[in-house]
């Protein structure tokens, strides 16, 4: 495939999301700022205009059909890339410096939530619209949204299917890829919808229920109230987002086969899902036994508050009820450890993800146990089959890179900021797509008086993040690039 076919893709993506930009506009007429218009025909009309002259530079060529994996990674970590440039635009209106605008659109469209803003007070409604809407068009993935939407896709979008969610098992609901997009993209709808609805009705003005229910479902963290969900001061609407944002952890292919296949024990019979039940509920009881006991609240509002805050940050979203930044050590570590684990495979969470963690348990017990039987045969198995040697090691080497990626961006920041809590903390939040840390980038603090150096860094974790690392690391290896001139001078 020559570089043509890969400009083509990526001016196909920016002329539908041009399209989707226009919903915005319909949001400043309803709302009657008509000032809001300007931003968003802008951010429109250079989308769609950049993504012609990308099709005309390729020729207008729609032969995707033999696209290569290597392609395909490239082509999603530049949609990535440039629906962030895009996204970035309107905030430049807004009185956000051209960095902090991207930093601001990237951490949408990733779900990170972690935001510059100081100051809720200035900023109409369109502005906080399309922060949600980025989120939720990011939650699902960029590229399984073009691969259920454009037919253009419909051969080609497996290896970008694929390079955009590049978990432990190429997972799939129907035998086609833009079958299996349309029915993730069905669910996500459906669900966020009937949170729409269930917040509208305990009392949620229906502007901010329709942009909570956007953050929610995408695990992104992003809330038009500048106290997030502790703004609303309801014990109805604090549980029922935790119960949201419980199921955007969830594998929704699994969650697809439960409601329109009517595989109920879908659920129960997959491990991963087991395991991630089992951390939600110990790890909520633990962190409630901690504010009962060190911060003096009653069993109920401990409770809440627990097994939101434990929802919120193992499912990436960065959602808050209080400001957990105030709170004791002991809770604030227990939350720390959410961090390092994330949402499922095939959620809108990001992180390590479950499966990982529940492999790496796994691989730990067996090396025990082949100390002990050093000539045993003892397999890894996960949902009663055995994982192969090759997914092993890609699962052992993501973890190495993770952890090695998110130390030396740890280092770094620590450096620059001359803050260690900034550098693991913010680390940890933007790598993992959750969004904010402790102190001065807490739930109710903000990212916008870090460094400029610092911005860039945590704008290249919540992508490499977002991305779960294999599209990076493959553009390490000099043989990708190499292949990638070889197309050029053919082209």
């Amino acid at each position: 495939m020559k570089i043509t076919a890969i400009v083509n893709v990526i001016g196909i993506i920016l002329v539908a999301l041009g399209t989707i930009m226009l919903t915005p506009i319909s949001v400043a007429l309803i709302t009657g700022e008509y000032g809001s218009i300007l931003p968003f025909v802008v951010a429109c009309g250079s989308s769609v205009a950049l993504g012609f002259l990308f099709q005309w530079y390729g020729g207008f060529s729609r032969d995707f059909d033999n696209l290569k994996r290597t392609e395909g990674m490239l082509i999603v970590t530049l949609a990535w890339l440039v629906t962030g440039c895009i996204g970035a635009i309107p905030f430049l209106f807004y009185q956000l410096g051209p960095l902090d605008a991207y930093f601001e659109s990237i951490s949408g469209f990733t779900t990170t939530g972690a935001t510059i803003l100081k100051d809720f007070a200035p900023y109409p409604k369109t502005f906080f619209f399309w922060r949600s809407l980025s989120q939720w068009l990011g939650g699902m993935g960029i590229i399984v949204l073009f691969v259920a939407i454009l037919p253009q896709f419909a051969v080609a979008g497996r290896q970008m299917f694929f390079a955009e969610a590049p978990g432990p098992t190429e997972e799939k609901v129907t035998p086609r890829i833009t079958h299996t997009a349309k029915a993730l993209w069905m669910i996500y709808i459906l669900l966020t919808l009937l949170e729409m609805v269930v917040l509208s009705l305990q009392g949620m003005p229906v502007f901010d229920a329709v942009c909570n229910s956007f953050s929610t479902m995408a695990a992104g963290g992003f809330s038009p109230n500048g106290q997030s969900i502790q703004g609303y001061n309801s014990s109805s609407i604090t549980w029922t987002i935790t119960l949201f944002m419980f199921l955007a952890g969830g594998n929704f292919a699994l969650q697809y086969r439960v409601f329109f296949q009517a595989k109920f024990r879908s659920l129960i019979n997959n491990e991963e899902f087991r395991f991630y039940l089992i951390i939600v509920v110990v790890m909520s009881l633990l962190l409630c036994s901690s504010l009962m006991l060190v911060e003096g609240d009653d069993w109920q509002t401990g409770l809440r508050e627990s097994f939101f805050q434990i929802a919120s940050i193992i499912t990436t979203t960065g959602f808050a009820s209080e400001d957990f930044g105030l709170w004791a050590i002991p809770a604030q570590t227990i939350l720390f450890t959410m961090m390092l684990v994330g949402g499922c495979a095939g959620s809108a969470g990001g992180g390590v993800k479950v499966v990982r963690v529940l492999f790496g348990l796994k691989y730990l017990k067996r090396e025990i146990a082949q100390v002990v039987h050093p000539k045993a045969v003892l397999p890894i198995k996960i949902d009663r089959v055995t994982v192969p040697g090759d997914i092993q090691r890609q699962i052992l080497g993501f973890l190495l890179f993770y952890i090695a990626l998110a130390t030396l961006s740890s280092l770094i920041v620590t450096v620059i900021e001359h803050d260690p809590v900034v550098g693991i903390i913010g680390t940890a939040a933007t790598i993992g797509n959750i969004g904010p840390g402790y102190g001065t980038i807490g739930p109710m603090g903000s990212f916008g008086n870090l460094s400029p150096w610092t911005k860039g860094i945590f704008i290249v974790d919540m992508v490499v993040g977002r991305l779960e690392l294999i599209p990076f690391l493959a553009m390490l290896h000099p043989d990708f690039w190499t292949f990638k001139r070889k197309l050029a001078r053919k082209g």
